[in-house]
């Protein structure tokens, strides 16, 4: 059965629907409990199954043999939490809609994931990273070639972006959303659109506050035909349209290599940076909370695990007796 098939049963679009309308969920999360909900689909019933399913059917020796299949088949354990999550979700939506007596999911309990620590750059690095595209920019004058208004703006937007995320912590594609509407210089604050359509304001640091201003001084040189007005994207990509979060990942693996620094790392690393180097220098937790846009401490806790740990190499290092 082609896991698309799924959407043509009638349970599943209304969880569907109840997903997009009341809980904001975005086009890529849907798609991922869809793609969930086809491939248990395809285990209970076979690859060539019909819809409606027999969602009533279901009992909870499916649900782990299901869960242990997959387990057995060598996919992570977050792959595994993963399809838990989408399914136990899908049943409880059926049992408050009085679909289905009972949630087989229910009483499931995923794999353990290993705790991993999230890989952050030095406050060094981080600085060497930040100041790479106005480095290759001011050798670029230096040499005697005047770059082009879209040259030197490709190079602008590059060091305001990476400025930018390292001064509020916000995701990829929360800074690739924003516009100048709802940025303020002046007050150096920019409203950000998280995760559910969630409002917060963040704080733009004087580096970020300057490299957005020289920014939005090229904008309208470099693309005359989109400006710089106040509905207009803050970052734009090579022609004039909204920069994406995989194209500023693309231009990200180009500074960090001119930087010397390891490619793997993403403009989400600079995110957690943000958050370790914050509570390194003795930020308060619930403060650094909102600043993330974390709904529960216990998500912004593990920075804390972070900071223990640079605490623990820094001692191991210097310590006479460690």
């Amino acid at each position: 059965m082609n896991h698309g098939r799924a959407s043509e049963d009638p349970l599943v679009r209304r969880f569907l629907e109840h997903l997009r309308s009341e809980r904001n969920a975005s086009a890529y999360t849907a798609s991922g409990y869809l793609q969930d909900l086809g491939q248990f689909a395809a285990f209970a019933w076979g690859a060539e199954s019909s819809p409606p399913f027999a969602w009533k059917a279901v009992t909870p020796e499916n649900a782990r043999s299901f869960l242990m299949a997959y387990a057995k088949g060598g996919a992570k354990p977050a792959t595994t939490r993963r399809k838990l999550s989408s399914l136990r979700a899908f049943f409880r939506h059926l049992v408050r809609e009085g679909d289905v007596m009972a949630n087989p999911f229910g009483a499931l309990r995923g794999p353990r994931l290993a705790k991993a620590l999230p890989k952050i750059l030095s406050a060094a690095d981080a600085v060497r990273l930040l100041e790479a595209p106005q480095r290759a920019l001011d050798a670029l004058v230096k040499s005697g070639r005047k770059p082009s208004p879209a040259t030197t703006y490709a190079h602008l937007a590059d060091a305001a972006l990476f400025e930018a995320l390292y001064s509020t912590g916000c995701r990829i594609s929360e800074a690739t959303s924003l516009t100048w509407r709802d940025v303020d210089l002046d007050g150096g604050t920019a409203l950000v659109f998280g995760k559910g359509a969630k409002e917060r304001l963040c704080i733009l640091g004087r580096k970020a506050v300057e490299a957005l201003r020289r920014l939005r001084s090229i904008a309208a040189a470099a693309f005359p035909d989109v400006g710089a007005n106040g509905g207009d994207h803050v970052f734009l990509g090579v022609r004039g349209n909204q920069l994406t979060p995989r194209d500023a990942q693309r231009r990200m693996k180009k500074w960090l290599a001119e930087a010397g620094l390891p490619s793997d790392l993403t403009p989400h690393k600079l995110r957690h940076s943000f958050a370790t180097h914050l509570l390194d220098a003795g930020a308060d937790l619930r403060s650094v909370q909102e600043m993330l846009g974390h709904a529960s401490m216990a998500t912004t806790q593990i920075y804390t695990h972070v900071s223990v740990e640079r605490l623990k190499d820094e001692y191991r290092r210097t310590h006479p007796r460690a």
